[in-house]
């Protein structure tokens, strides 16, 4: 029986299985060997046991290499390729080198983060907007973050885009209900989503996938209601799905919804060293090197350029008050805890 190996890209991994997106020929021709017999298709296989011992997990957004053989398909009467269902005889043996991994959303190669937030109900906490921000930017992830239900408190709205524009990303106050800001998004989506892999991440509630619905009717994704007993959001995304966005127009190009979160724990998961959180926060690059004392950490120190920056209001406070917080985290982190693994989510 012939073996044969061919790439492409993890969408879902629910139980040990993997649906993968094999690779678009015209695309990827120098990924794969030409003339795969699967190329363009989907399947859903397992990994081979020996991810087990590496310590490697296949991720969301993996780029990986199947192997299988001729019982892992049949042949259509179009005399194209199908796929087995169960996978017969295939498997994903090979992680590719990663651009990036995260731990929560737990999703890998990933170039776009749309940063969701409420304006209201449930409104989500500026420590956790600065949290998912410095991810993103630690990770050379491009940002992009959408205030939903402004018009329920456009004020609250108007104040979020205002603080996080002065702080050099891209921002914007949308609403489902009277579809203010969607043709601004719709019109940042045109650069925003060709060539990239990306996400919508923030707190169960806010409108991910209302936002996703509207962007991409024919994705269909279900949304819930918020529990008013306490303003939390029902988390109706299960698990990260990457969507292939080829279809609607954007070539090469995937968005993943991920289910809500609010927790990302500094303390417990290794998002980035203590040492790297400077360069996190992009509005304190005009004053690196600026400080009285070279080894400053822009916390309290006296002749820190930062600090004056934030007393001048040329660096918002609540954001400072974010980095000073995580930089208490960090601080406490030894290096053998960061290398010890990061407790993945």
């Amino acid at each position: 029986m012939t073996t044969y190996e061919t790439r492409g890209r993890i969408c879902q991994g629910v139980g040990g299985a993997y649906t993968v997106k094999l690779y678009d020929e015209a695309a990827h021709r120098k990924l794969y060997p030409a003339g795969s017999p699967l190329c363009g298709q989907t399947v859903r296989c397992p990994a081979r046991g020996r991810f087990r011992y590496s310590g490697m997990t296949p991720l969301c957004g993996d780029l990986v290499t199947l192997r299988y053989t001729d019982a892992s398909f049949s042949f259509g009467e179009n005399g194209l390729a199908v796929p087995d269902p169960n996978g017969t005889d295939m498997s994903v043996v090979e992680i590719l080198p990663r651009r990036n991994e995260l731990i929560r959303p737990a999703m890998a190669n990933l170039d776009g983060m749309m940063i969701v937030a409420s304006a209201t109900h449930p409104q989500t906490p500026l420590l956790t907007l600065d949290k998912m921000t410095a991810i993103a930017v630690h990770n050379r992830i491009r940002p992009l973050i959408l205030i939903t239900k402004a018009d329920l408190d456009p004020t609250a709205a108007e104040k979020l885009v205002g603080l996080y524009s002065s702080s050099g990303f891209e921002t914007l106050a949308v609403s489902a209900v009277t579809g203010s800001g969607i043709d601004a998004l719709k019109q940042a989506s045109q650069t925003f989503f060709p060539g990239r892999v990306s996400c919508l991440c923030g707190a169960s509630g806010v409108g991910k996938s209302t936002l996703m619905n509207l962007l991409f009717p024919h994705l269909k994704q279900k949304t819930g209601e918020i529990s008013y007993k306490n303003k939390r959001g029902r988390n109706t995304t299960r698990e990260i799905t990457l969507f292939d966005l080829s279809v609607s127009g954007y070539p090469d190009a995937w968005l993943a919804d991920t289910p809500g979160f609010t927790m990302l724990d500094f303390e417990q998961f290794d998002f980035m060293r203590v040492d790297d959180l400077f360069d996190a926060f992009p509005e304190f690059d005009p004053y690196f090197g600026q400080c009285r004392y070279q080894d400053c950490a822009h916390v309290k120190e006296e002749g820190c350029a930062v600090l004056q920056a934030v007393r001048e209001g040329r660096i918002p406070r609540t954001r400072h008050d974010s980095y000073a917080e995580l930089y208490g985290i960090l601080k406490k982190k030894k290096p053998w805890d960061l290398d010890s693994g990061s407790g993945r989510a």
